[in-house]
């Protein structure tokens, strides 16, 4: 009898990493026992994936997608981080964005899409982390069933534990396709903004100005 043959009790939360990595053999295992759980789903739909030409494949697809994808982040290592020395004790703040962000509402399971943007105020004798490692953080926390409010909280948590810099800032603006594919049906120019911040660039005004004024010129080059 394997894992998947009977319910599990599970313990972790849909935007948390599970306790190890999945080896390969696992994650064949859970996509050959989510496609067969899709093809129930599809046969309580109505849905012909036996003899439709469009769907054969469907259910194998999906699990594939969701196991290597969708949820990758729950699956596998954090992205390591490439540390250079500040050998010029730079303490500006630093501003990076926008980080494409393609995530998944854990409410409805319809898309998340848009951009994150990230400031940091490093430590004049700490390590500046290698600037494309912020999009491969965002990419991680992303892959997975999220809400935005967590969001921010878990890419920038990571850093802080990671870097230690003296303070930091997490912006995301994107568009929720629950809102804009059912419900309210909502324009795709309807996003949603949230920032959270760390150290002192949760308790300089000034910082704050600057962090933002910086995403808002991002933001206009962008388009």
């Amino acid at each position: 009898m394997d894992f998947y043959s009977q319910p599990q009790r599970l313990t972790h939360l849909c935007n948390e990493t599970l306790d190890a990595p999945m080896t390969e053999a696992e994650r064949k295992a859970m996509i050959a026992a989510a496609a067969r759980k899709i093809e129930e789903l599809f046969d309580i739909l109505r849905i012909d994936h036996v003899n439709d030409h469009n769907t054969r494949d469907t259910p194998q697809r999906v699990a594939k997608m969701y196991v290597e994808e969708i949820l990758e982040g729950r699956y596998t290592a954090p992205p390591r981080i490439t540390e250079f020395d500040n050998a010029q004790a730079y303490d500006q703040l630093i501003v990076t964005g926008p980080i494409e962000v393609r995530s998944m509402c854990a409410h409805h399971l319809m898309p998340i899409y848009g951009a994150a943007y990230i400031g940091i105020l490093p430590s004049a004798d700490g390590k500046i982390i290698g600037l494309s490692k912020y999009d491969r953080i965002v990419e991680y926390f992303a892959s997975r069933l999220q809400i935005q409010e967590e969001l921010v909280k878990q890419i920038g948590g990571y850093i802080m534990d990671m870097t230690e810099p003296r303070g930091l800032a997490v912006r995301i603006s994107a568009v929720h396709m629950c809102k804009t594919q059912r419900g309210v049906r909502a324009s795709h120019r309807s996003r949603m903004v949230n920032t959270y911040y760390w150290g002192e660039l949760a308790s300089d005004t000034a910082l704050k100005n600057e962090f933002l004024q910086e995403c808002a010129t991002l933001d206009r080059r962008a388009d």
